[in-house]
């Protein structure tokens, strides 16, 4: 039997490689399309924000934060592919490929995790007016204008005033952006914490009764375990001064998706730092982690930051694999990855991916650093049907080709 930390390295990890075992057996220099009953979850690396867009088992659809920035080269990765365009409309091409096999065109679901502009859309001077309503094209609202959105997901819908409306730009274009969604009568929501059922498989389901997406928190409010029953972690904002309200990061929705025997786990920009204060409640990742319980793979909050990926975060998720959604030159930070390599948080091996790592962090966390499988492109986890194991592919970021670069796998599923 196949160990499940064999790799298939066939060249460098951060360099092109020469064919690849695929999947489904057989070379590829490419990565296979997606197949029914496959789940594929891409995480995308553009250098410019965060999204990562699911290829559900039976075609359904989701994308998860569609983000920009408007940072410098001087703490940021450069535009991937290129800069020909805007970000969000090459994270559109993408998806659009990528779903092409399964005969979409269109998102059935899209969840944005928070109100900031690496997870919707940030603003600058090339951002065009779109023809739809009174706000700029940018992030999500590029990848609307060209793959209709089903159904929006976000934290705040209707009023977007917990813990305190933003009067920041980017946050006003979004409003403007959902305002215009609800007068063209496109569905907009806000999340349902400790739902199974709000986001679903909505093409064949009942192929596939083992998939499963639960909504895990929001706004800080958590699920328990039981039912779709919740709790709250935050105080009461009366009870609190302004300047001590929970941050937009803290309020970022997380969700678990199963398949089988497999489970994953995405949380936007979750933080675990008290900011010195001693105040339990600000540690909200902690709650949200042990509510998702043991998975495969997770998704490393706000990036690898210096206040998220707290040692509880890592004990009670525990998975095969993280990913590092990154492109700012402090992700991954060096305490958080210090904490997803700890022996001593759990015992065993576990394989960590980031889809870009400056060079100034490359020299900073220089200890860390050559411990990650792969330092830059697209990630792919591919779960084969019915959930019993997985493979990480990662691409090649620099064009369209989707050339891999690294096969990783088989890690077979608890």
């Amino acid at each position: 039997m196949m160990n499940r930390r064999r790799f298939l390295k066939l060249g460098a990890v951060l360099g092109l490689s020469a064919p690849c075992r695929g999947y489904a057996g057989g070379f590829a220099s490419t990565l296979e399309p997606w197949k029914p009953g496959t789940l594929d979850i891409h995480h995308l690396s553009y250098g410019r924000g965060n999204s990562a867009f699911v290829l559900g088992p039976d075609g359904t659809t989701l994308l998860v934060d569609a983000g920009t920035t408007e940072d410098s080269l001087a703490v940021s990765c450069a535009q991937n592919p290129n800069a020909s365009v805007r970000p969000g409309e090459w994270i559109a091409s993408y998806i659009l490929r990528q779903m092409e096999p399964a005969g979409r065109k269109e998102l059935d679901y899209a969840l944005i995790t928070h109100i900031h502009p690496d997870h919707l859309g940030d603003l600058g001077s090339e951002n065009p007016l779109s023809a739809k309503g009174n706000y700029r094209l940018t992030g999500i609202m590029d990848v609307d204008a060209r793959v209709p959105i089903g159904r929006l997901i976000d934290r705040g819908f209707p009023n977007y005033d917990y813990p305190l409306p933003s009067q920041a730009p980017f946050a006003l274009n979004y409003v403007e952006y959902v305002r215009s969604r609800k007068r063209l009568a496109e569905s907009t929501e806000r999340i349902e914490v400790g739902s199974v059922t709000q986001i679903r498989l909505d093409r064949r389901p009942h192929l596939y009764p083992n998939f499963a997406i639960r909504n895990l928190a929001a706004n800080g409010e958590v699920w328990t375990g039981v039912g779709e029953h919740t709790r709250r972690c935050f105080p009461n904002l009366k009870d609190l001064q302004k300047a001590d309200y929970p941050t937009e990061n803290m309020c970022s929705i997380a969700i678990r998706l199963s398949y089988g025997k497999f489970d994953y786990f995405t949380g936007g920009d979750l933080t675990s730092d008290t900011e010195e204060s001693g105040e339990l409640w600000r540690d909200i990742e902690t709650p949200v982690a042990r509510a998702a319980g043991p998975v495969e793979v997770a998704v490393a909050d706000h990036h690898a930051y210096f206040d998220a990926v707290g040692p509880n975060f890592v004990r009670a998720l525990r998975p095969e694999v993280f990913v590092i959604s990154s492109w700012y030159i402090a992700h991954p930070s060096v305490p958080p990855l210090r904490r997803m390599l700890s022996q001593r948080l759990y015992a065993g091996n576990r394989d960590v991916y980031a889809t870009c790592v400056m060079e100034a962090n490359r020299l900073v966390n220089n200890q860390w650093i050559p411990k990650l499988r792969s330092l830059g492109g697209n990630i792919i986890v591919r779960v084969a049907p019915g959930g019993e194991e997985f493979r990480v592919i990662v691409t090649d970021d620099t064009d369209n080709a989707d050339r891999i670069k690294l096969v990783a796998g088989p890690y077979h599923c608890k």
